[in-house]
């Protein structure tokens, strides 16, 4: 079901300069759900990928509630949607952050709008040498 969510959500995604929608979608422990998608902007700089618009306003919107699984679609106009991607490296070291404050693991759903499902148990396998707080302290 969140697959299906993801997909759809790819059509509400500002990507005016690259055409590549990315819609992702999580499920809350809550049993709620929330949705993101990226958002572009002249200055390149500027513009935001899909799971960290999400994750801020799960942050927003239910404080405290840990996530549990995060599916992630895109849709192009200019390559077939047809294989799974993988977050950026920036949305790699987001989604653990929220993972180690939540103290739960994230499980993350990957796919194109059609073909194969990559299915990860944890953001962290994403993302094996993360920088975290314990570098910090």
């Amino acid at each position: 079901a969140l697959v299906a969510e993801a997909r759809l959500v790819t059509a509400y995604a500002y990507a005016p300069y690259s055409h590549f929608n990315v819609g992702a979608v999580a499920r809350l422990a809550n049993d709620k759900t929330v949705s993101g998608t990226n958002q572009e902007n002249a200055s390149y700089p500027v513009g935001i990928c899909a799971e960290r618009v999400l994750l801020g306003s799960i942050a927003t919107l239910h404080p405290h509630v840990p996530v549990t699984s995060i599916a992630i679609s895109y849709n192009s106009e200019e390559v077939k949607s047809d294989h799974p991607i993988s977050p950026c490296g920036m949305c790699r070291q987001a989604l653990l952050e929220y993972e180690t404050r939540t103290s739960k693991p994230i499980r993350l759903i990957l796919s194109g709008q059609e073909g194969k499902v990559f299915i990860v148990k944890t953001a962290s396998f994403l993302l094996p040498f993360a920088f975290t707080k314990d570098e910090l302290i």
